[in-house]
């Protein structure tokens, strides 16, 4: 039986895996952080991370990049195994993240589902195979709750993009601002938020006479909570490392 700690419990996703675990045989919440202190459902709820006493072997987080900061200190003096699902984190937070994986293992990734993690390898299979002859163009959309945009997954899928090109591209948020051709060494991204959309991204390479499009549409959060749960259970038994979906699919 693995014990989970949900930070930020008290939100969308920490209640769907509140309910995901609960329906689980092989783990168990035994407690959440939050801003306030109290209870959720029986299960107890901290705002100092200090005031866990040892309970929970790993750590899920969805939540904030300032929560996420404030948790790092704690996973490290307590050697506690972090499964990191926030987005929208800055480049020093980032550097945080991998310095803490020297000593604890940490699980990060954009998107926790199975089925974003595949579109991010059949992207990078797409662009190796239509080259550069092909504009690459990408469209999220998340609810009108959503703060960062673009979205954490949409950038995952121009890194993969990117990766496959060493590095070739750069890319475009806005061209409201720029009356200039297309370089065709850009990749678009954009961002649409409205109503409760739970996360759609659509990747279209757009070439001669032709568009490829790989779609990925989460008609539900448990998709997300799911993998999370997955990568906490594959955690709570490694070694200290940077470990990402990518991993977790090939033990698998």
């Amino acid at each position: 039986m693995t014990d989970i700690v949900i930070q930020g419990i008290g939100g969308r996703m920490g209640h769907v895996l509140c309910d995901m675990i609960g329906q689980r045989e092989d783990c168990r919440v035994v407690a959440g952080i939050d801003l306030h202190d109290g209870e959720q459902n029986g299960i107890p709820v901290v705002s100092n991370p200090e005031d866990l006493a040892g309970r929970g072997d790993v750590i899920i987080d969805f939540s904030s990049p300032a929560a996420v900061e404030h948790i790092l200190p704690y996973c490290e003096a307590h050697k506690m195994p972090i499964v990191l699902c926030t987005t929208g984190m800055s480049d020093e937070l980032n550097l945080k993240i991998v310095q803490l994986s020297r000593s604890v293992p940490v699980f990060k990734s954009a998107n926790m589902s199975l089925g974003i993690n595949l579109l991010a390898e059949l992207c990078k299979r797409a662009s190796a195979i239509l080259g550069s002859a092909y504009d690459v163009e990408i469209v999220e959309q998340h609810h009108h709750n959503k703060l960062d945009a673009p979205s954490g997954t949409a950038l995952m899928l121009a890194d993969a993009i990117n990766e496959e090109n060493n590095g070739a591209y750069h890319y475009v948020y806005d061209r409201s601002s720029v009356r200039a051709k297309r370089d065709p060494k850009e990749i678009g991204i954009s961002s649409v938020r409205g109503g409760s959309i739970v996360g759609d991204h659509e990747v279209l390479f757009c070439g001669p006479d032709e568009v490829i499009t790989l779609k990925h549409t989460a008609y539900s959060r448990s998709v997300f909570a799911n993998g999370a749960v997955n990568a906490a259970l594959y955690l709570a038994k490694k070694e200290p490392g940077l470990y990402n979906m990518s991993d977790l699919i090939a033990e698998r």
